[in-house]
């Protein structure tokens, strides 16, 4: 399947969460709907970023990020508020945001709305995730190699939040189970998802036959827990075709 109609991440705002391949996420749909669909793509966010000039075809810094839009003229385009130090822009509040999507700027605004520090698996904290009212699809992400390391700090973001959804102990080996609990949980990655949005998980890094199997386990116990989510989407985002498998109920 496509990976933008797996992901239903084709058009509106869609804001990705979680941990495990949210940049990577973004940057792959972006570059996709500007080059097979002709699509105004923007890459945005709403809490820090690294930078990522590199990935689009221009990053403008600009607290009137609809006006830079409709100056573009090359797609995927970046925008972001401010630049803060040598290695990462500031996000834009969600307001702003919700003010982009109306003003029609660009088919397609992706968002980083949550960080993790380069983990596999987190649960966001009472300040996240940064989510824009106008929000049309959340994608939470979970990194399969989780499954099987032990419940710690090199690994996963926040591991104490982590362990108040699944009642592991720190140390404690994550199980698939543990992954599906924090992903359907509404304080894990359904938290704060405004009434309307839709919430399709990718479960990413799915490398190699194991990891299907540890996926599609995953998944199965998410759509069982979470009735609110359609699909779940399998995934190797670093591939020319991402998509490895969609479980729907």
């Amino acid at each position: 399947m496509d990976t933008l109609e797996a992901l239903r991440a084709d058009s509106g705002v869609v804001a990705v969460v979680g941990a495990g391949g949210k940049k990577t996420t973004l940057y792959a749909l972006a570059a996709r709907a500007a080059r097979d669909r002709s699509l105004r793509a923007v890459v945005t966010a709403t809490v820090r970023i690294p930078i990522f000039d590199r990935r689009v075809e221009e990053v403008v810094v600009t607290e009137d990020p609809v006006a830079a839009l409709e100056r573009a003229a090359a797609w995927p385009v970046g925008v972001v508020p401010e630049r803060e130090g040598e290695d990462r822009y500031v996000g834009y509040e969600t307001d702003v945001i919700d003010e982009l999507a109306a003003a029609d700027a660009a088919d397609l605004v992706l968002v980083k709305a949550d960080g993790a520090r380069t983990r596999a698996f987190k649960a966001p904290n009472e300040r996240e995730p940064q989510l824009p009212r106008c929000v049309d699809t959340v994608i939470p992400i979970a990194s399969v190699e989780v499954v099987g390391t032990p419940l710690s700090a090199e690994r996963v973001h926040r591991p104490e939040r982590v362990a108040a959804i699944t009642g592991l102990d720190g140390g404690d080996t994550i199980r698939p189970v543990d992954v599906a609990r924090v992903l359907a949980s509404d304080r894990g990655g359904l938290k704060d998802v405004p009434d309307g949005a839709t919430v399709v998980p990718l479960l990413n890094k799915v490398d190699d036959a194991e990891r299907r199997a540890v996926a599609e386990e995953i998944a199965t116990e998410l759509l069982e827990r979470a009735p609110s989510v359609p699909r779940v989407v399998l995934a190797r985002m670093i591939a020319d075709e991402p998509v490895v498998d969609v479980l729907e109920r």
